[in-house]
């Protein structure tokens, strides 16, 4: 919501609130939770299997991803027809626009972090299968050495190479392309194992939470580049904090209405640019004139129920069609 918020006007009353407005401002680092949690959950959910079948994994992550990838594309050429290109939807499409620096926010531009997801999910079953099953510790030393790797180039990039500033191809190249992403993601595969081998030893909230704490301190003092994986020094306790507590945090996590906007986040995320173009799009039809707070209000109210919609009657049922899809095996 954060991130939904971001790509709104920043006129908002929102953004003239002290200390909030540096949530929805700085809102682009929540992507690097979402990969490090990305990493994380694959873990947790693949950790019992003894390997992973490569054309299953495969099939089960198309199913749960591409009908709304798809989807938020056709919404977004229903009021922006003319940006209609062949080349564009073929990246698109095949979600490698964020390997091309120019065209990472090509259309529907949240998919460009969909783009990288799919790099991510073509690797994981090799690392699984050859690594994390096989317990090689080696996968710690690339994944530490990557991500320090780079944090120095994020941060000397800017300074030291051909940077132009924001929307243009070197920013792309910094903040979009996957490769400098991918740390993230392992970082929060090793941050999955580490939680089912440890999560249910004595005081491990005791030190989860002390480091989460000192790590939040630290960087609150160090003027670096967030984008690409240095908030994994924060995310990564937060995230195993959380999945350890069964007490108040979790209850208040688990309470329905939480847990089905946790359903339709990802409809939410996938869809929220094309349906705030339609929303303005139809006000101005109507020739309705409200204060921007107000259309901020119809937007997000509008922006949930079609978010719902899309879970019920496409996300959830193309889901259930698409893994029913068996491959013949030799």
């Amino acid at each position: 919501m954060a991130i939904v918020i971001s790509h709104f006007n920043k006129d908002l009353f929102l953004y003239k609130i002290d200390y909030i407005s540096n949530l929805f401002l700085r809102a682009n680092v929540g992507v690097s939770y979402f990969f490090i949690l990305s990493g994380f959950i694959m873990i947790i959910a693949y950790h019992k299997k003894d390997k992973i079948d490569y054309l299953e994994f495969y099939k089960n992550r198309f199913a749960r991803i591409y009908p709304l990838y798809m989807l938020g594309l056709l919404l977004y050429f229903m009021t922006r027809y003319e940006m209609f290109d062949w080349y564009k939807l073929v990246l698109y499409g095949l979600g490698i626009q964020s390997w091309i620096p120019g065209e990472a926010m090509i259309l529907n531009f949240p998919g460009w972090s969909i783009s990288v997801e799919f790099f991510f999910y073509l690797l994981f079953p090799f690392l699984y299968n050859y690594f994390y099953a096989k317990k090689n510790k080696m996968i710690w030393v690339f994944a530490i050495g990557l991500w320090l790797i780079t944090q120095v180039f994020s941060n000397l990039y800017p300074v030291y190479g051909a940077y132009e500033g924001p929307h243009t191809k070197s920013h792309e190249f910094l903040y979009y392309f996957p490769f400098w992403h991918l740390n993230e993601f392992l970082i929060g595969n090793l941050a999955g194992i580490f939680f089912v081998r440890n999560y249910k030893q004595k005081n491990y909230d005791r030190q989860v939470i002390a480091v989460f704490l000192l790590i939040l301190v630290s960087l609150m003092f160090v003027p670096l580049f967030y984008h690409n994986g240095l908030m994994a020094l924060l995310f990564v306790p937060a995230i195993l904090f959380i999945s350890a507590n069964n007490g108040r945090v979790s209850k208040f996590f688990s309470l329905k209405p939480l847990e089905y906007l946790g359903e339709i986040s990802y409809g939410i995320y996938i869809t929220h640019i094309p349906v705030l173009y339609l929303v303005r799009a139809f006000l101005k039809w109507q020739e309705y004139t409200f204060s921007i707070d107000i259309v901020f209000v119809i937007y997000i109210i509008v922006m949930l129920f079609s978010s719902a919609v899309f879970y019920q009657f496409i996300e959830k049922p193309m889901r259930d069609l698409l893994r029913k899809i068996h491959f013949a095996k030799r």
